[in-house]
């Protein structure tokens, strides 16, 4: 895994279109020959602008003054937010070292989050976005360049 610098790029969600299986087992079961149930779920990326805040500096200001923000904002490393000062209510995920949520909260100004054990990332966006995403525990999602752009704000160097 990589460690991100300040910047830029895209936050891609795996969805699963209309009228297809949900993830994670949701095919239909085979019939009475074993034949075979069907084709696998058709899956596309979801992809959503992303700020990437990884110096102190950055994950200390965060959101803080801001109005609102159109997409997601990646702090990183993190394992824990408070919405103190805050304008607005906004959604939390924590996310692993793989980039898999480990939970969802919404959380409205004035409030402290407990760390996650587990969070090595926290991603933050205006509340309800991430159910709009499908964003859920579970879901592993992917970091990448901004559209139309070289490689993604990342350097050398292991995750923290």
């Amino acid at each position: 895994m990589k460690r991100w610098r300040d910047g830029r790029g895209t936050l891609r969600v795996p969805r699963v279109r209309e009228g297809a299986a949900p993830p994670g087992g949701g095919r239909e079961t085979a019939g009475p020959r074993g034949d075979d149930p069907g084709p696998a779920p058709a899956r596309s990326e979801l992809e959503v602008p992303l700020e990437i805040a990884a110096s102190y500096r950055a994950r200390s200001r965060g959101l803080l003054g801001r109005t609102g923000i159109a997409g997601a904002l990646l702090l990183s490393p993190a394992s824990g937010v408070h919405t103190f000062r805050m304008r607005f209510a906004i959604d939390v995920a924590y996310l692993d070292r793989e980039l898999t949520v480990i939970a969802v909260r919404t959380m409205p100004p004035g409030r402290l989050g407990l760390p996650r054990p587990r969070a090595r990332h926290v991603l933050e966006a205006e509340a309800g976005a991430m159910e709009r995403w499908g964003l859920r525990p579970g879901v592993r999602v992917s970091i990448g360049s901004p559209a139309g752009r070289g490689t993604p704000a990342t350097a050398g160097g292991s995750s923290p």
